[in-house]
C-alpha cells in the first residue's frame, strides 16, 4: 500500500500508475523497464509520462514555444468564453424591468438557454472532435461566437436575445469540454497541473472580470455596447485559434506505453524489443498510416489549414453515446460530483449577485455590483500561482516517497483546500449577508475564499481525470460538462426565488453543507481510487 493507497490485485498494471522519478533508483531496472528505453525530461531525472513517439508531428514533441503559445491561446479563449456567460448578470434586475419580464423568467431565458445549450453542445462537439479532430471544432465555434455576440447586441426582442444566447452557449462548450483533453494531448503528467490551473484561471477569470468591466459600460453606455465589444474579443480569439492551436489529436504509434496499459511491461534487453501490447498503436478504427517511416514535419502554413486529415471511423451515434458509458468509471462519477458543485455554485452566485447587492442595505449601482467580482479574480489568480508547486510539486514529491512511482491519486490532497476555503467561504458568506456586515466582508473575504478553493479544487479534479483516463479524457469531460450544465440550468429555475423564500443564511448554509459533504468523499477516493481505476480498465468495453 503506497502512501495510503490500496493496491489492486486484479491487474498486473493499473492504468494511470507509472514511473515518474528515478531519483535513488538502480541503474538497470525500474518496474521491469530498461531505463535506457525510457525518455526523460531535460534534467534526466523525470520520466516522461506518457512516453512520446519519435515523430515530430507528435504533440508531445512540439517545441516548448509552440506548446506555450497553445496554452496562451487556450487561456485567452477560455477567458473570453468565461466572460460572455455572466456578461449581463450585473444588470439582470434593470434589464428584466426594461423588457417587462419577471426576474426569474428573464434569468431563465438569458442564462438558462445559454447553459442548456452548453450541455447539449458538450456532447455534440465531443463527438465531432473524436471523429475529425479538435481544431475544426475550435475554429467553427469561435466564428459562431463572433456572429452570436453581434446578433445578441442587435436583438430587438427578448425572444431574439434568448435565441442568440442559446447559440452562444452551443459555441462556448468546446472551450470548457475539449480544453482539458487538449492539455493532456500536449503536456506530460508532471507539467499538467499548472497548465490546467491556467485553463481554470481563464474560465474563472473571465467569469469574475466580466461584470467589473461590463458594469460601468452598461451603466454609462448600454448593454449592447458590451456585446459588441465581446464580439470584437472573439475576433481576436478566432485569430489566435487559427494561428496557435494546431490539431492536437494524434494517432500515436510506436511509443512505449507505461501508463495506460493493463499488463506489466516486458522488455527483451538484448534486442530492446517491446512486447506488442505495450506499444501504442492508436485506435482500431483510426485511419491507418500508409507507411511506417517517421513523417516529415508539417510547415507552419500547412498547420494553418482548418482540417489536418484526422479521422476516426467509429460510427457517429456510437461516439455520441460513448461518453455516458464513462459514468461506469468510479473516477469519472466522483469527478462529476465534485466538478458539478465546484462550478455550479459560481453560476448560482453570478445569477443572484445583482439581486443580493442591488437591494438594501448595500444598494449597489450596476457598476458597483459588477466590481464585486474583482476579489474573486484576485483569488483565482493567486490560486493559479499556487497550483504549480501545490499540485505538480506535490506529485513529484509524493512519487519520490513512493519509490519513484506516480499514482493519479497524488492529485487529490489538494482537495483539502477546496474543503477549507470554499466550504468556509460559503458559510461565512451566508452569515455575513444575514448580519448585514460591511460589504468588504462578503465581497472581499468570503467570495475570495470561495474562488481560491474552487480554483485549486477544480484543477485537482481535472488533472486527476486526465491522468486516470488519458486516452478517453475527451469523453470523460464531455459527460462531466453535460451533467454540470444540466444542474446549473436547473438552478436558473429557482435560484432567485430560493433566496427570497429561505433567506441568504439558510441558502448559503445549505450550499456550504453540500460542499463539505461531497468534498469528504475525496478520502475514500484517495484510498480506493487505484482499485476504481482497475475496475474501469476491466470494464472498459462499457465506454469504448
Amino acid at each position: 500500500m503506497g502512501l495510503g493507497i490500496l493496491e489492486d490485485t486484479k491487474l498486473e498494471h493499473v492504468p494511470g500508475t507509472s514511473p515518474l522519478s528515478e531519483l535513488g533508483r538502480g541503474d538497470v531496472d525500474l518496474q521491469g523497464i530498461d531505463r535506457g528505453l525510457l525518455k526523460h525530461d531535460a534534467t534526466g531525472t523525470i520520466v516522461l509520462v506518457p512516453q512520446p513517439s519519435d515523430s515530430p508531428e507528435d504533440p508531445y514533441n512540439w517545441p516548448r514555444w509552440k506548446k506555450e503559445m497553445f496554452t496562451v491561446a487556450i487561456a485567452y479563449g477560455c477567458g473570453a468564453v468565461g466572460a460572455v456567460g455572466p456578461l449581463l448578470t450585473s444588470t439582470l434586475v434593470p434589464l428584466a424591468e426594461d423588457f417587462d419580464i419577471p426576474l426569474q423568467t428573464f434569468t431563465l431565458g438569458l442564462q438558462g438557454s445559454c447553459i442548456v445549450a452548453i450541455a447539449v453542445s458538450s456532447m455534440v462537439c465531443n463527438t465531432l472532435a473524436v471523429k475529425i479532430g479538435k481544431r475544426p471544432i475550435y475554429i467553427a465555434t469561435s466564428a459562431g461566437l463572433v456572429a452570436s455576440c453581434f446578433w445578441a447586441a442587435e436583438a430587438k426582442s427578448f425572444a431574439s436575445l434568448a435565441a442568440a444566447r442559446a447559440v452562444q452557449g452551443f459555441c462556448m462548450a468546446p472551450m470548457e469540454a475539449l480544453v482539458p483533453a487538449s492539455i493532456a494531448d500536449i503536456w506530460f503528467v508532471h507539467e499538467r497541473g499548472f497548465r490546467t490551473a491556467v485553463f481554470n484561471l481563464g474560465v474563472l477569470g473571465g467569469i469574475n472580470l466580466a461584470s467589473p468591466i461590463a458594469g460601468p459600460i452598461i451603466q454609462y453606455s448600454s448593454w449592447r455596447v458590451c456585446l459588441h465589444a465581446m464580439g470584437g474579443a472573439f475576433v481576436i480569439q478566432l485569430i489566435l485559434t487559427v494561428l496557435f492551436m494546431p490539431e492536437s489529436a494524434y494517432h500515436r504509434r510506436g511509443a512505449l506505453d507505461i501508463d495506460a496499459g493493463t499488463k506489466a511491461i516486458v522488455i527483451n534487453d538484448k534486442e530492446k524489443e517491446l512486447v506488442g501490447q505495450h506499444i501504442e498503436r492508436g485506435p482500431e478504427n483510426a485511419q491507418p498510416r500508409t507507411s511506417d517511416p517517421v513523417p516529415a514535419k508539417r510547415s507552419f502554413l500547412r498547420e494553418l489549414l482548418p482540417y489536418h486529415g484526422y479521422y476516426d471511423h467509429t460510427p457517429f451515434w456510437q461516439t455520441l453515446i460513448r461518453p455516458f458509458g464513462m459514468l461506469s468509471s468510479p473516477i469519472v462519477c466522483w469527478a462529476t460530483l465534485l466538478f458539478t458543485t465546484c462550478i455550479s455554485w459560481l453560476v448560482l452566485i453570478s445569477i443572484t449577485i445583482s439581486q443580493i447587492f442591488s437591494q438594501p442595505p448595500y444598494n449597489f449601482s450596476v457598476s458597483a455590483v459588477g466590481a464585486t467580482n474583482l476579489s474573486s479574480f484576485v483569488a483565482s489568480a493567486i490560486g493559479t500561482l499556487v497550483a504549480g508547486p501545490a499540485i505538480d510539486g506535490l506529485v513529484r514529491y509524493m512519487s519520490k516517497l513512493n519509490g519513484g512511482t506516480f499514482e493519479p491519486e497524488f492529485r487529490l490532497p489538494v482537495m483539502t483546500t477546496y474543503l477549507f476555503f470554499t466550504a468556509t467561504g460559503f458559510f461565512a458568506f451566508g452569515e455575513s449577508l444575514y448580519r448585514q456586515d460591511p460589504w468588504a466582508v462578503p465581497v472581499i473575504v468570503c467570495m475570495g475564499l470561495v474562488n481560491l478553493g474552487v480554483q485549486l479544487g477544480t484543477t485537482g479534479v481535472v488533472t486527476y481525470v486526465c491522468d486516470s483516463h488519458r486516452q478517453t479524457a475527451a469523453e470523460a469531460f464531455a459527460v462531466m460538462n453535460f451533467i454540470k450544465n444540466l444542474f446549473a440550468f436547473g438552478l436558473t429555475f429557482y435560484a432567485n426565488d430560493w433566496l427570497v423564500v429561505q433567506g441568504f443564511r439558510n441558502c448559503f448554509f445549505v450550499i456550504g453543507g453540500i460542499t463539505l459533504a461531497v468534498t469528504l468523499t475525496t478520502i475514500p477516493m484517495y484510498i480506493w481510487g487505484k482499485r476504481g481505476r482497475s475496475f474501469a480498465a476491466r470494464h472498459s468495453a462499457w465506454f469504448t
